[in-house]
């Protein structure tokens, strides 16, 4: 019996260490390496023909079982022992009375047998039957026990008896037998010699009403499909054939299927032609591909899926649905958009005109005052609806809006050259700017419909601005840049100039580098499409003001820029590049890398959320009636490899910093499991190669035959790829997102639209009289309404908050114990986190630093949107893991 008891890490007086007040024992130096023995091998061991472990080696802690759970029962060739798991679930903080009652009825049902089965199964192969061994089902014993316990979390049991012979444990299966789903968190099997064997789980088990096969889950071990255990090979398989689907049918809300689609629901031609928008996808748009829904086609459009309006949710998978901290954050930021654009919506709604600010202290009465107040209307409104004094009375604070950061040092800075121009660098989208390489600039367009390419700035608008330099000696030094938004607005803007208020041109923006290390602005070009195609483009171009009517035009033409930022910011840059080409890679991931794969392992923190956060985009922000390179060079005298053109670029400084570390640790980890000295493992992993073929020819379908597709052949080829996918769902979407509000909260700073062109005294000689004798107002009239600042603001603020479970890059992993058994995988990541902790502390000393004037000085902003730590709420700083906002 004593050697038996060393076998299992049994202790007679001992009680297993995951129920309260548990001990641990620590197994003897005679511990086999093996989970279960056979008699025969037990007799070998005592006859010492086995070798034990090494002296002084480290012993792992095994949890043991008491004897009330353990019974050893001889047989004439295998023995038999029981083994516990415990299971946690998670469950709700907040539950409303149908989801109390539902409950108890599940408590009830599982005390008569409609309860949650369980059954383990192993790694290894039966030789008789040549299947997996299994345990045999049991069922959780404590659930209605425990149906009035509190907290967020409970802690189930259940036992199962295994033959000694069983081997380690691979996978568990899960039915639910009860009415309603479940989170369930983990399980945690003891018993085993092996030690404690860990499933991480984190996933809904739905009702067997809903999903009537077995739910599996594998333990914590890395496995390339080359090296599955023969006992999970058929389940590896199955829960990836489970999870694609078979591309038919309406995906219901507990679904897990992970398919694709075009965007064919950006529109709703049912409600008129004016909401309809054409499809994002194909040969005639190329996009990349979203979540496949499986809705009806609308009426009045076949190839248009029909639309799920709020407050009801489009579909993703199960497990990808915001969970209740998320959900609750997100939902009490919506609640403020609500009530942020309810005062404004009824002035729009009552009144014939489109309410302009009156004067900028009217704007900043929306920080100190709230909407209505200073706005000249309140009490118009109370005598009409007298109940918006009691909703303005109940929800004090909630109608104000917080003062955007961008105004807590400098409340002018906005209106000076030098803040414009850093903006480029360190401000909301600093991956616009580039390198001018020629000059003038040209476009790119066809100069059959568009005009001649060379842009309308001449060396004339800018040589006296270039510190003595010809134009020709700035730009061979790298000392012009350019902001360059002329081809991409330029086919749109007869579209964008027809729609009542809304007006644009088609920018660029010419930068000097000054000596000190900073930026100026030198010329801004403001372009419209020819009368005809190919006849001369109408071209303004201003420069640095002269007198009081100069500067007043100079800063209506930042406006236009920022507005063309604004735009190519949110749709491009933001959404596009970081949200919309994550969401193929996240939805091949789930069909082609098992659970149990380590690059699913890599890539599962940086796929939370991303797919329900894009899904909640196409139904609010992106929809019909919605809202919204060549800056270094090779350098292997640098850190990493390269110099930067600008000395003091923040987003660039630190987002190489970084990237440093995200390479590093991607590359530690992919050696562990694709060395150098097995050149062949990535070509042959047939996973691997069948997630990138399928993110590349489907969920990038429309791209396939690009170029710039890296192949996947060696490790390096692997390390820049992953390197790249976690960096765009991390630190680049943080430098996109999470500044929006802090730093474009203030509306006439950075305007998301504006609705009137230049004043113009031959196109409209009345309105140029209107701009002279009140350009204050002018300007006001030019920028966002009341109703739609407001509304704009109420957005940014919701898309820059973190929520309360933000996983942050290298922070600590909630169960990190659990996420792999690699012991190499665990210390990797623990190195990436001291790497990621000291690239804060070094950006801190850069905002600390005089000499890096674009982030340092009088009434200068820190650039903090790549410090990887930050508290919940608007903080412009943090880097989450994943898309998730």
């Amino acid at each position: 019996m004593a050697a038996c008891n060393e076998i299992i890490g049994f202790s007679p007086q001992g009680r297993s260490s995951f129920l309260p007040g548990n001990r641990s024992v620590l197994l003897g130096s005679k511990q086999n390496k093996l989970c279960f023995a056979s008699p025969a091998l037990l007799e070998q061991r005592r006859r010492g023909r086995l070798p034990s472990m090494k002296k002084g080696a480290a012993t792992p802690v095994v949890a043991t079982i008491s004897d009330e759970v353990v019974k050893l029962v001889a047989g004439k060739q295998k023995q038999k022992l029981k083994v516990r798991a415990a299971l946690t679930v998670r469950r709700k903080l907040k539950e409303d009375l149908k989801e109390v009652i539902v409950n108890q009825l599940d408590a009830l049902s599982d005390k008569i047998g409609r309860t949650v089965v369980l059954e383990l199964i192993s790694t290894e192969i039966n030789p008789r039957t040549k299947k997996p061994n299994k345990s045999g089902e049991t069922v959780i014993k404590d659930w209605y026990e425990k149906k009035n316990v509190k907290g967020e979390r409970v802690v189930y049991t259940a036992e199962f008896d295994v033959d000694s012979a069983f081997g380690e444990p691979g996978a568990i299966t899960v039915v639910n037998r009860h009415q309603k789903e479940f989170f369930l968190e983990g399980v945690v099997i003891e018993g085993f010699a092996c030690g404690p064997v860990h499933f991480p789980c984190n996933s809904w088990v739905q009702s067997t009403k809903d999903l009537p096969t077995k739910r599996i889950f594998f333990s914590n071990k890395p496995y390339l499909p080359s090296e599955t255990p023969a006992g999970l090979k058929e389940l590896r398989k199955k829960e990836l054939n489970e999870q694609r689907g078979d591309g038919n049918g309406v995906r219901k809300r507990s679904d897990r299927i992970y398919d694709y689609a075009t965007y064919n629901d950006l529109g709703n031609p049912d409600r008129g032609i004016e909401f309809a928008r054409p499809t994002l996808g194909g040969k005639k748009i190329p996009y990349p591909r979203r979540c496949r829904t499986g809705r009806p086609p609308t009426d009045t459009n076949m190839v248009a899926e029909s639309r799920i309006e709020k407050p009801h949710p489009l579909y993703v998978p199960r497990d990808e649905a915001f969970e209740e901290l998320k959900q609750g954050a997100f939902s009490a930021g919506r609640l403020r958009a609500v009530l942020h654009n309810f005062i404004p919506s009824l002035i729009a709604s009552i009144s014939a005109d489109n309410h302009d600010f009156q004067g900028f202290h009217h704007i900043d009465n929306l920080y100190k005052e709230g909407l209505v107040l200073k706005l000249g209307l309140q009490e118009h409104l109370i005598k009409k609806l007298p109940f918006v004094r009691k909703i303005q009375e109940s929800s004090e604070g909630l109608l104000r809006y917080d003062t955007p950061r961008i105004l807590s040092k400098d409340k002018f800075a906005w209106l000076r050259d030098d803040e414009f121009a850093r903006q480029a660098v360190a401000g909301i989208n600093p991956v616009s700017i580039e390198r001018l390489q020629a000059f003038p600039p040209v476009s790119k367009l066809d100069s059959e419909i568009y005009g001649p390419p060379e842009s309308a700035i001449t060396e004339a608008h800018i040589s006296g601005q270039l510190e003595g330099l010809t134009v020709q000696q700035a730009v061979e030094e790298g000392k012009l840049f350019v902001v360059d938004f002329h081809d991409i607005y330029l086919p749109f803007i007869e579209r964008i100039n027809a729609m009542d208020g809304r007006k644009a041109y088609a920018t660029r923006t010419l930068f000097f580098l000054n000596p000190i290390g900073t930026l100026k602005p030198v010329a801004i070009e403001l372009g419209l499409p020819p009368a005809q195609p190919g006849a001369s483009r109408p071209s303004m171009v201003l420069t640095p003001p002269r007198d009081a009517t100069t500067n007043w035009l100079w800063m209506l033409g930042k406006a236009h820029v920022c507005s063309n930022d604004a735009g190519v910011h949110q749709l491009v840059n933001h959404w596009l590049r970081t949200h919309a080409v994550m969401e193929p890679f996240i939805l091949a991931a789930y069909r082609q890398l098992s659970a149990m794969h380590p690059v699913f392992k890599l890539l599962h923190p940086h796929m939370r959320y991303t797919l329900e956060i894009n899904a909640l985009a196409r139904q609010s922000l992106i929809n019909a009636d919605g809202v919204i390179e060549g800056m270094a060079v090779e350098d292997p005298t640098q850190p990493h490899g390269v110099r930067l053109l600008l000395p003091d670029y923040p987003y660039a400084d630190d987002g190489l910093l970084l990237w440093s570390a995200i390479t590093s640790y991607v590359r530690s980890y992919i050696q562990l499991y694709y060395p150098d000295s097995d050149p062949g493992r990535i070509r042959s992993d047939s996973e691997l190669q069948a997630w990138y073929h399928e993110s590349i020819n489907v969920g990038h379908g429309d791209h396939r035959d690009a170029p710039w597709w890296p192949p996947l052949d060696t490790s390096d080829d692997l390390v820049a790829f992953l390197t790249t996918l976690i960096w765009l769902a991390s630190a680049q979407h943080a430098a996109l997102n999470f500044g929006q509000y802090p730093l474009g909260g203030y509306v006439p700073s950075r305007p998301p639209l504006v609705r009137r062109l230049i004043p113009d005294p031959e196109r409209d000689a009345d309105e140029y009289r209107a701009f002279l004798a009140d350009p204050h107002r002018f300007f006001l009239s030019a920028t966002p309404s009341v109703l739609q600042a407001t509304k704009f603001m109420a957005v940014v603020d919701t898309l820059s908050m973190h929520s309360p479970d933000e996983e942050y890059l290298g922070g600590t992993r909630e169960g990190a114990a659990a996420w792999t058994a690699d012991k190499e995988a665990e210390a990797a990541y623990r190195n990436f986190a001291d790497e990621v902790a000291a690239v804060e502390e070094e950006i801190k000393k850069r905002n600390a630093d005089p000499t890096r004037r674009n982030r340092c000085g009088a009434g200068v902003l820190p650039y903090e949107l790549l410090a990887p730590s930050s508290p919940p709420g608007v903080t412009a700083r943090g880097v989450p893991n994943s898309v998730s906002i």
